[in-house]
């Protein structure tokens, strides 16, 4: 098999293990705290909160940091780094005696997380340009099959070993993952030449990048697209127990909403990315930007669940284009040498997106309902695409003209 192909199967199941790993825990945590001794409902709900947060708090605040370690050292010493590291913290976490020691945990998994962007360096520095965006997408799908099967596999681990294993097992899981990545993945990677490249802080990093004006747009998408998603999602459940109206079938229902856009996620992301490879990454990340905006609206619209879960599939198809392009796009505006750092304030972004986007989403429910809420998320994403129209779209075309009266 060729190289950059083998490295795209490995690191597949990397993220995919990865994701689900760090999403397993949801259907389960308020119930393993109950078990670590914590009665009263209203804790219980607060810190499970927390503590699902802490891994991206953390997540946030140092992904800058091993990016410059990556563009330095490797992707591939992070990759081991955060992969062997996880897997330890994973396996502590089923020792866990209190939610203190839970909560610390998770933010110690956040602090030393980072397989994710070391992965898109790694391939995006590795692979052909001719197959870079289906080697974008197809890496987006094991992280988005991980999200989507997580909770899944997690709810029912729960029931057939207890909560406490499944951590041991995700570990192990983790650690097996790791070692395929040593065994297997291959970098070129002139450790000689980053050396001799002149040193820059996090912060002077990111004020020679925020001076690529392509690059803040991308940042943007990323987080726009994660704030959109997920500030709906904690009134999610009760949109769909309104539009069901009875409590027969009800958890059903919920899940298959929850999920279906990730299905069809991670269906899109490999087609879209195989045909960025053929008209340009920047059309489809137009496109996926615009058909994203839209499919808010219907979902405003929406009179049963059947409507809902038409639309959030066809959201999910139009996701499918978002993050694989922007990791593309990232890699050709990013300086040779530079692109962990920026890998990393992308996945920064991310992190900022999935830990803003639920809180903004409860904090709001008094005073918005989940309809209003949609029409915001597609002002947002239309508003995100007029700036990436200006930023990477209109100069294209403005040079395409010029060339052509020459």
């Amino acid at each position: 098999m060729v190289r950059w192909k083998v490295n795209l199967t490995v690191l597949w199941l990397g993220q995919f293990l990865v994701m689900g790993g760090m999403t397993m825990i949801i259907p389960f945590l308020p119930l393993y705290l109950q078990e670590l001794g914590m009665t009263d409902p209203h804790r219980v709900a607060l810190w499970a909160g927390i503590i699902f947060a802490g891994n991206f708090v953390t997540s946030f605040l140092f992904q800058p940091i091993w990016g410059a370690l990556a563009d330095r050292y490797g992707r591939k010493v992070m990759l081991l780094r955060s992969g062997f590291g996880m897997a330890l913290v994973m396996a502590l976490m089923g020792l866990a005696g209190n939610a203190w020691q839970l909560l610390l945990l998770r933010m110690l998994n956040g602090v030393i997380s980072g397989y994710a962007p070391a992965a898109v360096a790694l391939m995006s520095t590795n692979t052909p340009k001719q197959h870079m965006g289906f080697a974008m997408g197809t890496l987006q799908s094991g992280a988005v099959a991980g999200t989507i099967l997580g909770p899944f596999i997690g709810g029912l681990l729960a029931e057939w070993i207890g909560y406490r294993n499944i951590f041991f097992v995700t570990g192990t899981l983790l650690f097996a993952a790791s070692v395929l990545t040593l065994l297997l993945v291959r970098e070129n990677f002139n450790a000689k030449e980053a050396a001799a490249k002149a040193k820059t802080s996090i912060l002077q990093s990111f004020g020679q990048l925020k001076h690529i004006r392509q690059l803040p747009a991308l940042y943007a998408v990323t987080f726009v697209i994660q704030f959109a998603f997920l500030s709906a999602m904690p009134l999610m459940p009760l949109f769909v127990a309104e539009l069901h109206g009875q409590a027969a079938g009800l958890a059903f229902f919920a899940g298959l909403v929850s999920s279906i856009t990730g299905f069809s996620n991670m269906i899109a992301s490999p087609l879209l990315g195989r045909l960025s490879d053929r008209i340009g990454p920047e059309r489809i990340l137009g496109l996926c930007l615009i058909g994203a905006a839209l499919m808010f609206v219907p979902q405003a619209l929406v009179h049963n669940v059947w409507q809902l879960f038409a639309a959030r599939f066809g959201l999910g198809v139009f996701m499918g284009g978002l993050l694989p392009t922007v990791n593309a796009l990232i890699r050709k505006y990013t300086p040779s040498g530079m692109e962990s750092r920026s890998y990393s304030f992308n996945t920064s972004a991310l992190s900022l997106g999935n830990m803003i986007g639920p809180v903004v989403g409860g904090s709001v429910s008094g005073w918005f309902n989940i309809r209003e809420l949609f029409v915001v998320s597609c002002v947002l994403l239309a508003l995100n695409a007029f700036w990436v129209y200006r930023t990477l779209l209109l100069p294209g075309r403005r040079s395409a003209a010029t060339e052509g009266k020459r």
